[in-house]
This record gives C-alpha cells, structure tokens and sequence, in this order.
C-alpha cells in the first residue's frame, strides 16, 4: 500500500477525497472479467467492496452483466485475445471516459506462439488510446493470474514480467500508469474451476481484493 503511494506522489497524482465526485471504473479483459455462468468474476467482489468502503464508484463499459450488486458495465470479452481487445475497446472508451481501468488482458493465446512481444505492444496500444482520449486517466496493468492449463498458458510468468517492466517505462515520463500483480498469491489450482482458467469464487475475491488495494490507494476513503 505504501509502496503505491509514493509511486503515486512520484508521478505528480494528487489524491482526491472520493466523497467529492463519482469516480467511474472500466474493466477492461477477456471472460476473466466478463464473468461466465459457470465461474466466478472479480466485478462483483470488487463493487462490493468499495460499496462497504464508502466509495462513491459507478462501473462503465459498452457491456452490462447483472449481479447481486446490481448492473455492472465492463469491457469484458469473452474468447478474445489483447489484439483483439486493443482493435475494439479504444474506441467504446471514447463513449465512456473512465478515470480509472483495470486491464487483465493475456490470455486466449498459445505458448508456441511466442506472444509476449505482441501482447505488450497490444497493452501499449491500449494504455495511449486511453490517454489520448483522457489524459488524467489512471490505468492500472495487471499482471495476469496464473492457469494450470499447460503448455498453453505457461507463457504468462513471462507475460507479468514484460508488463511489470512496461509500466515502469511509463512511468519514466510520469504516465498515470501502475502495475498490479494478480499473480501473486493466486493459486492456479486451487482458485480457479475445473478448466484451470476461470477463477472459482476464491479466486474472484483474491482478485478483487488486490483491485481494491490499488484502488483505495488512489482515491481517498470518504470522510
């Protein structure tokens, strides 16, 4: 937590009280955001949380799916990859300017396909859409969670490397930009459902928990 906030004062972001505006949030991902029928999703967890907190937030996106906490926009495609992601999403972000996004987007690629290289150039591809259209925007990488679905998913250690040293590189030029490591702490086997992917409801919360810390570190508790 200490560590965001001072990478926060570094980059010149100033922390406002949450009770001073409507903070809006984008997910932005595959169907580990967009959430599934048969396995759990960190939206509804994570607006949960900030509801409890006394956070004033409202979820934004192109794409509704309901839940106990109610309709929670996201852009969220299931069975796309960040190419796919970084061709689309751009231009829904123009009709809903976030403050903040939450990227996790590495999966729905194949190992011995090499795809680090272009999945951190599908992020960049993202991250300076975003902040043409919105210059304040703060986006938050996430580097991804772990699956158990071998080979095909073994390159993601490699991908949170690439992504983690992205965002530092951004944050040379004071861009608004933080890493986020939902690898840590997760367990491919254990939190996630049978397929080694999708993360049960465990996973969902461990996933919603490290969303909140970033975020709590971003926008000041209500007074």
């Amino acid at each position: 937590m200490r560590t965001i906030c001072a990478l926060l004062s570094s980059l010149g972001l100033s922390l406002t009280h949450a009770a001073e505006k409507v903070w809006t949030i984008m997910p932005v991902g595959d169907s580990i955001t967009e959430g599934g029928d048969t396995f759990s999703n960190y939206r509804e967890p994570l607006a949960r949380r900030l509801k409890t907190a006394g956070y004033s937030v409202k979820f934004v996106g192109s794409r509704e799916r309901t839940s106990t906490m109610g309709v929670l926009a996201h852009e969220g495609y299931g069975g796309k990859n960040s190419a796919f992601l970084a061709k689309i999403v751009p231009q829904n972000y123009q009709k809903y300017r976030a403050d903040i996004v939450l990227l996790h987007a590495c999966h729905n690629q194949f190992a011995n396909q090499g795809p680090v290289p272009g999945l951190v150039r599908d992020h960049q591809s993202m991250i300076d859409s975003f902040r043409r259209s919105n210059p304040d925007v703060i986006v938050l990488v996430a580097g991804p969670i772990p699956s158990a679905k071998l080979p095909k998913y073994s390159y993601l250690p490699a991908a949170c490397e690439a992504l983690e040293l992205m965002v530092k590189n951004y944050q040379k030029t004071h861009a608004k930009v933080i890493f986020v490591d939902q690898s840590v702490g997760f367990d491919a086997k254990k939190d996630t459902i049978t397929d080694m992917v999708h993360p049960n409801a465990k996973g969902a919360e461990k996933m919603a928990e490290r969303w909140f810390a970033a975020i709590s570190s971003i926008i000041d508790r209500p007074q």
